[in-house]
């Protein structure tokens, strides 16, 4: 099983992140996402024996219950790319309230998984949503252009869960399915 845990968009946020992978649709060398699939991911875990998943879920209840956090609000919006303007391998919507909750979560969430066997990474954490990924620099100016240029809003929501949810891989992309969500409440 692959899997990650993640902070999961409501569907209302698919249309308007639609709309902005449309702007990057026509940037050559970019593979976009589902937007119906938009998430924040707090840790990827890669593959994993079924065998250990209620393990992993008992460490995140731990994880949740460790930051006592209640449920907040997260307005999405902005754009941005991983490394660099000038090396694009992602192009991400971000988070422009909510962010340091969403840090602690994800710090929690890292510890709870590391007696566990599994690694902390080795990059700050930047919240964010990928949009999608360049598979070349044909695009770049494109995306150089709409990042620096434009600032969309999608919308706020209230993070209340976070879930572990596996990942298929097909032919036609990557299919979701939320295995286990673990409330903040």
């Amino acid at each position: 099983m692959r899997l990650f845990v993640s902070v999961d968009l409501p569907e209302q946020f698919a249309e308007p992140i639609a709309a902005i992978q449309e702007n990057l649709a026509s940037a050559p060398g970019i593979t976009l996402t589902d937007p119906t699939q938009a998430h924040v991911t707090l840790y990827f875990l890669g593959d994993v024996d079924p065998d250990e998943v209620d393990g992993i879920v008992t460490a995140l209840e731990r994880a949740v219950d460790s930051v006592d956090l209640d449920p907040f609000e997260a307005r999405f919006g902005g754009l941005g790319v991983f490394p660099s303007l000038e090396y694009i391998r992602v192009v991400w919507l971000g988070v422009e309230q909510g962010e340091t909750a969403l840090v602690v979560l994800q710090e929690a969430v890292e510890d709870s998984l590391e007696p566990l066997g599994f690694e902390p990474d080795d990059h700050e954490f930047t919240p964010h949503v990928t949009l999608g990924r360049m598979n070349h620099a044909g695009g770049k100016a494109h995306v150089q252009s709409m990042v620096q240029e434009r600032s969309p809003t999608v919308g706020t929501m209230t993070v209340d869960s976070i879930s572990l949810t596996e990942s298929v891989l097909l032919s036609e992309g990557a299919k979701h399915k939320t295995l286990e969500s673990i409330s903040l409440e």
